[in-house]
């Protein structure tokens, strides 16, 4: 346990009222709030999720923000100013206790608080897993919907970021998709990443949310500066074609764009999804795209045994048998721990995917 601990931190330092049951994502969620807005500033991932929280403490006084190193900003800066700013009553630092972290936030927002949980890396998640499935995903349903923790939500950097190893690089979504009565959201842009982390600390589910650490500083683009929320459990289509499907979330967004601007080369319609909301999943949108192209490729870094592909794959087959022109395709992550040395072969990288593209329109 010290040891996972030190080697962290020498690889990385550098209200009471109840929320009423719910299903489906925020009816104020519009996307056209964004488009209104004609000017906004350039700001990276990790910026914009600093905004997102300087707004949720700023609307909410309810809003707790805590977790490993939150008070001066955290390993990756995400949090930095919001103490100074709101006070260590409300941005304050906890032990090195993942199971603590969560349980706290479990507590505090069944109390009628909203609370903002930090997980310092999505691979250290795991010690909190029997209070997110066990406690937060059960608590409204186990009391009859007399009391819940919807004003729950958990921050945590997962996957790739080019030298994390083991313990520093994995994607653990597929774990918590399959837990009912909390919300899984990975954002793959600075846009993105503000709009759906005020959604989901404002929604009245607890919710798991994923950020890249490998676009904190690499994805870059011009984020509106008013407060503005993003629909969950609602995809996105990033790019519309006709020959076939591509779906995906967070920085592996990025790498399916570079091989549908190359499968395009050889003449290839690529319509590319980004999943967004991967519990509950936008299972329409998928269906409707498949339905026109008839073939879907899937990919992400987590392994490709039992990742979250497969349901998605599983659910496409269920409702697209008839209308399927080739296997579905999945493009991910290997069978094996997360690598150091060897993680440019582990990666699903742009050259397999468009490898995956031709074969799968070809068959």
């Amino acid at each position: 346990m010290g040891l996972r601990r030190f080697g962290r931190l020498v690889k990385w330092v550098g209200g009471n009222g109840r929320r009423p049951f719910s299903t489906s994502s925020s009816s104020s969620c519009d996307e056209m709030m964004v488009q209104q807005i004609a000017s906004g500033k350039s700001l990276n991932l990790y910026s914009a999720i600093n905004q997102a929280l300087h707004i949720a403490l700023e609307t909410d006084p309810r809003a707790y923000v805590f977790g490993e190193d939150v008070s001066f900003g955290g390993v990756f800066r995400c949090t930095t100013g919001l103490a100074d700013r709101f006070g260590k009553q409300r941005v304050f630092n906890t032990p090195l206790c993942e199971q603590g972290i969560v349980g706290f936030g479990i507590g505090l927002a069944a109390m009628g608080n909203r609370a903002v949980a930090e997980i310092q890396f999505a691979d250290y998640i795991f010690p909190a897993f029997d209070q997110i499935v066990n406690e937060a995903a059960k608590f409204r349903y186990r009391s009859g919907n007399q009391f819940n923790c919807g004003g729950l939500t958990i921050r945590s950097p997962y996957g790739a970021v080019g030298h994390g190893g083991h313990y520093h690089s994995q994607s653990p979504e597929a774990f918590f998709c399959h837990a009912p009565g909390i919300k899984v959201v990975i954002p793959r842009s600075p846009r993105q990443a503000k709009g759906l982390l005020l959604s989901c600390i404002r929604d009245p589910n607890p919710v798991v949310f994923f950020e890249p650490k490998w676009l904190y500083r690499l994805s870059v683009e011009e984020v509106p500066e008013h407060d503005y929320m993003l629909p969950l459990s609602e995809a996105e289509i990033i790019r519309e074609g006709n020959d076939i499907t591509l779906v995906g979330w967070g920085a592996q967004l990025s790498i399916m764009e570079q091989a549908c601007k190359d499968a395009e080369k050889d003449g290839i319609s690529c319509e590319l999804i980004d999943l967004r909301t991967l519990l509950p999943w936008d299972k329409d949108t998928v269906e409707a795209s498949v339905r026109k192209t008839g073939r879907l490729l899937i990919s992400h870094e987590a392994p490709v045994t039992g990742g979250f592909g497969a349901e998605i794959s599983a659910s496409i087959v269920e409702r697209c048998f008839l209308r399927l022109e080739a296997p579905v395709a999945r493009v991910c992550g290997l069978d094996t721990p997360f690598p150091l040395v060897f993680e440019p072969f582990y990666m699903p990288n742009k050259n397999k995917i468009l490898d995956a593209i031709k074969s799968t329109v070809n068959y």
